[in-house]
């Protein structure tokens, strides 16, 4: 899961172990500048052979790509998040137990789960945990929507290679994996192997494995009430490549063991899963920070690539961006290389609150970037995403903490769920009696008396009251009743993500496929249910045109001419072959008559296929380039600034109506009751207040006629 934030303040706590130190002048310490790619070998660098492609180290480029296996299809997949990596905000029942506690009683992340209730009893709760978090009926459930085909299943480092706490308590965490990797493949879904956690935190964030830094500050916490305090944040650091100097915002050592580590854990998952149908390619490490020295985070890449492409040379490699989704960053990176990708995450969760335009504007504007990246890197998947709009969600920034100024806006709050493991779990389900427990972190978010926060509503609009698309300003957390547009809001904007990050790039993966609290913007499972996420093919014209109105242009697949001919050749076939169309004329065509046929073919094959999943990629021998297009209005089917007015009385004229309504009510019921009721029309004539109008000529030829018999006027 990502959080896209820059958190690094004050001093750095010294690292307790940093078993290989190089002194500061013999590495690189410009963490976030850009590192230029060298496009050509050394001379003397004769390249490593693989089975379809040489490497050169030296330029950590490839050349004489075979292109066996094109990344002609998208992937349209969702992350089994929480499950083998533990996030307190996916699964809080599992850390509702820590409520309340002192220091070090307090599991706050993966690490400190094992460490502070210790291999017996932690795995005894991780396996009841995995046995119920990601069940056969999810995945069946997933495969059946008719919209999933991958799954990215985030694993931990230290499955392969455990270490300090992780001894004992990990134990069958490899077998449950292997079940349900079985049961993707029994479903046709292909799975991506996710390293999301590496030693000593590659980010600080807890879905890391650890929360680093951490300090306990109850000492500073006695006046006015002796509290249980910690703080994380302020001090957030990532010591996985080495020590990092919060003053000089650099690394001044390298720890070369752990990432040595590292490595090793890519050569066990390589060997373990090479010749598994499911696995389709491994990801090295998930959301390393933006502070990581690129020099050596790319070495870490290069270097993994080539232990991967040795033993399984049909898996996609998988880089995260580091959080420099930039082409000066990654532009030219690894050029020539077959099976490569970039994932990026892109979240809006973080932002500012604003209208819902400026998030369905956010969404769209995507697509640019994308196909910009695509263009100079190559294939691109956005690895995570979500239907979040705020950061109300409880322990997103983790258990019982919160980023400083989050949440933006007050949080709505609803009945925290039962546990998804069973009523035997510690803690559970969270003491309805109690308001927020300790330990409190810098921030605040955590249950209280029965209730969690959870993501905000939004207000239909009332554009007729001049609103203009600003009621979400002073808008309550929970819209009032008949004025929820929250599925109005979150279908749009789930349409506008698809297309942006599915119809230009090479796809995505959802974050979440489930979440314990009731968050249907974090949880697949539950978008599906609320009809937030279209089921089914892909391929509708609400999806493909719904980002009309944000686009300045579109786009148009074309043949790549930095490509060699022979390999536009064999991307011509491909897209001629699969509409089953002769091919030989292919062969005859050269130079610019090669190229322009291919850009017809490629065209007309990725306009015809990418609601099906079809990536403008063609082994490498096509690129997007945006075009101008103008359409009628009838072509769009996604208008979502026609926007219908509610309607409704001003208050005069709701008293006006009210009184007249009982005006009108009560001269009925006199005229029924003085016509049927004798005893009611005697009382009314011997009235002497109504005696003016009971002797009236009209009221005497009205009701006259329903008299008790020995009735008397005393007129």
């Amino acid at each position: 899961m990502n959080f896209r934030l820059l958190a690094l303040v004050g001093a750095l706590s010294q690292l307790a172990a940093l078993t290989t130190i190089v002194a500061a002048d013999d590495i690189d310490t410009s963490g976030d500048d850009p590192t230029p790619t060298v496009n050509e070998p050394d001379p003397d660098d004769t390249g490593t052979k693989f089975k379809h492609f040489t490497a050169y180290s030296s330029s950590q480029t490839c050349d004489a790509d075979q292109h066996a296996q094109p990344f002609n299809n998208q992937i349209r997949g969702v992350n089994l998040g929480g499950w083998m990596v533990l996030e307190p905000w996916l699964t809080p029942s599992l850390f509702y137990q820590f409520l309340g506690k002192g220091v070090g009683e307090v599991g706050m992340d993966h690490y400190s789960f094992c460490d502070v209730l210790g291999p017996e009893e932690g795995n005894r709760q991780l396996r009841r945990h995995w046995e119920t978090w990601v069940t056969k009926d999810l995945i069946e459930e997933l495969a059946d929507s008719g919209a999933v085909n991958s799954l990215r299943i985030p694993v931990g480092d230290f499955m392969f290679q455990p270490y300090g706490p992780y001894i004992g308590c990990m134990d069958g965490a490899i077998e449950q994996l292997d079940l349900v990797l079985d049961w993707a493949h029994s479903f046709g879904l292909s799975v991506l192997l996710d390293v999301h956690t590496q030693k000593d935190s590659q980010n600080g964030f807890d879905n890391s494995g650890m929360s680093a830094n951490f300090a306990w500050t109850s000492g500073l916490s006695t006046y006015p009430r002796d509290l249980t305090t910690f703080q994380h944040w302020p001090i957030r650091a990532a010591n996985w490549m080495g020590e990092f100097d919060p003053h000089a915002i650099n690394y001044t050592t390298i720890n070369h063991d752990n990432i040595a580590h590292s490595l090793k854990v890519i050569e066990v998952i390589v060997d373990m899963y090479a010749g598994h149908p499911a696995v389709q390619g491994v990801e090295p490490v998930n959301e390393p920070w933006e502070l990581t020295p690129l020099k050596l985070l790319k070495k870490f890449y290069w270097d993994a690539y080539l232990i991967v492409k040795k033993k399984a040379p049909y898996w996609k490699f998988i880089m995260h961006d580091s959080f420099r989704f930039t082409v000066d960053t990654w532009g030219g990176f690894m050029k020539g290389c077959p099976d490569r990708a970039l994932d990026t995450h892109i979240y809006q969760a973080w932002m500012d609150p604003a209208d819902r335009l400026t998030f369905y504007n956010n969404a769209c504007a995507q697509k640019k970037q994308i196909a910009l990246m695509e263009r100079e890197f190559g294939p691109i998947i956005v690895g995570e995403w979500s239907l979040a709009t705020d950061n109300c969600v409880m322990w997103l920034n983790g258990f019982n903490d919160n980023l400083p100024g989050f949440p933006r806006s007050p949080c709505k709050y609803t009945a925290c769920s039962d546990p998804y493991m069973g009523d035997e779990q510690p803690g559970a389900p969270v003491d309805i009696g109690k308001g927020i427990q300790g330990p409190y972190g810098t921030g605040m978010s955590g249950p209280s008396f029965g209730l969690c926060p959870v993501d905000r509503d939004w207000m239909t609009e009332r554009y007729n009251r001049g609103e203009g698309g600003m009621s979400w300003v002073s808008a309550p957390p929970e819209a009032p009743r008949g004025r929820d547009g929250t599925d109005e809001v979150m279908k749009l904007l789930a349409l506008k993500k698809i297309s942006a990050f599915s119809g230009i790039g090479h796809g995505y993966y959802f974050w979440n496929f489930r979440t314990e609290l009731y968050s249907p913007q974090w949880s697949y499972l539950l978008a599906l249910e609320r009809e937030w996420i279209p089921k089914g093919n892909l391929n509708d014209d609400r999806i493909v045109n719904s980002c009309h109105k944000e686009d300045s242009g579109s786009f148009v697949c074309n043949a790549n001419r930095q490509a060699p001919e022979d390999s536009v050749r064999s991307g011509m076939e491909y897209a001629v072959g699969e509409s089953g169309k002769d091919t030989d004329y292919i062969s005859t065509l050269k130079d610019d008559d090669l190229y322009d046929e291919a850009d017809i073919v490629f065209g007309e094959f990725w306009d015809s296929h990418r609601g099906q999943g079809a990536t403008c990629d063609f082994g490498g021998a096509a690129t997007l380039a945006e075009q101008n297009k103008t359409h009628d209005e009838d072509y769009y089917t996604d208008d979502y600034y026609n926007v219908t007015e509610i309607q409704e009385f001003p208050v005069w004229k709701i008293v006006v109506f009210a009184i007249l309504g009982a005006l009108a009510g009560g001269g009925v019921g006199f005229t029924i009751a003085m016509k049927m009721n004798p005893r009611f029309n005697r009382a009314v004539r011997q009235s002497v207040m109504l005696r003016p109008v009971t002797s009236s000529k009209v009221f005497r030829q009205s009701f006259g006629g329903n008299i008790d018999p020995g009735y008397q006027s005393y007129s």
